[in-house]
């Protein structure tokens, strides 16, 4: 009998790293082809849709002066030019295979080019600016609230908050309610926020919701929409960094996105960033 190894190509390093969390199997994972030469655009769809995790991301050398490598993200849908815990996941992975653990790195991304640094919780990137921002409208406001089976009236706020993946916001009440929340089918990409008490240990809850399939999907934890959300809502005066915020509750779950503003007032996102998977794929 002949066992095959793998698919015809040849075996590039591999790693599954969970992010947004200080314990494994409670983040979101990322997969991080390490040496993606030669692949297609088809084959690293078709590998993301066989990994079937929220994104599965492919290392290249880097064509931007000053960026460390070069990255592309895709999703089961497809690609995407920035997404927060792909980011952080590959910085991780990249640090860890060359032995530059100390970074910062620069990440050249469809977004552009993508600080990341060590942080005291992990590791951060400085968010990219927003592609789409301000009010949204109205009719569109009534349209999500039906698609998240919501009475118009409990969405107190919105906001476009689009940094590449498309992201638009609503606010509801607190963060029970976002907990509460029973979406029906989205056909849009919606991140949907509110704020715990006074005093306690997150400033928020977020949920993220996307169109996958013809049905709803919710991503565990959202390093691109916390971005986004972090700088409409220190931009709007509602809350002041740093704090930390949470996602993954309804999902079982225990995402933590650490936000820091520096003294430029450009907004940093950050969380714990874990190995879970070390190996090697064919293609």
């Amino acid at each position: 009998m002949t066992i095959s190894i793998g698919p015809s190509g040849r075996s590039r390093p591999f790693m599954q790293v969970d992010v947004f969390t200080d314990a494994p199997y409670y983040g979101n994972p990322v997969g991080v082809v390490l040496d993606a030469g030669g692949l297609s655009d088809e084959q690293m769809l078709r590998m993301t849709r066989w990994a079937n995790v929220s994104e599965t991301t492919f290392v290249l050398a880097p064509t931007e002066a000053g960026a460390d490598y070069r990255v592309r993200i895709f999703s089961p849908v497809g690609e995407h030019p920035f997404a927060g815990h792909p980011t952080l996941g590959t910085a991780h992975a990249w640090m860890a295979h060359t032995g530059s653990d100390q970074g910062p790195v620069v990440q050249e991304c469809g977004a552009g080019l993508v600080q990341v640094r060590r942080a005291p919780c992990g590791l951060a990137f400085a968010a990219p600016p927003v592609t789409r921002s301000g009010p949204v409208d109205a009719a569109l406001v009534d349209h999500i609230a039906a698609t998240l089976n919501l009475d118009r009236a409990s969405v107190i706020g919105s906001q476009w908050v689009d940094n590449g993946p498309g992201w638009v916001a609503v606010m509801l009440r607190d963060a029970a309610a976002v907990l509460e929340l029973r979406p029906g089918t989205v056909d849009l990409d919606v991140g949907v926020v509110g704020f715990y008490p006074e005093g306690a240990e997150l400033a928020y809850e977020v949920r993220a919701f996307f169109p996958k399939d013809g049905g709803t999907t919710e991503d565990p934890v959202t390093g691109s929409l916390h971005a986004s959300l972090a700088q409409w809502l220190t931009g709007t005066g509602r809350l002041t960094a740093p704090y930390v915020a949470g996602q993954g509750t309804a999902l079982g779950r225990r995402g933590r996105v650490h936000v820091q503003q520096d003294e430029e007032g450009a907004i940093w996102v950050g969380g714990g960033t874990l190995t879970c998977v070390v190996g090697e794929v064919w293609a």
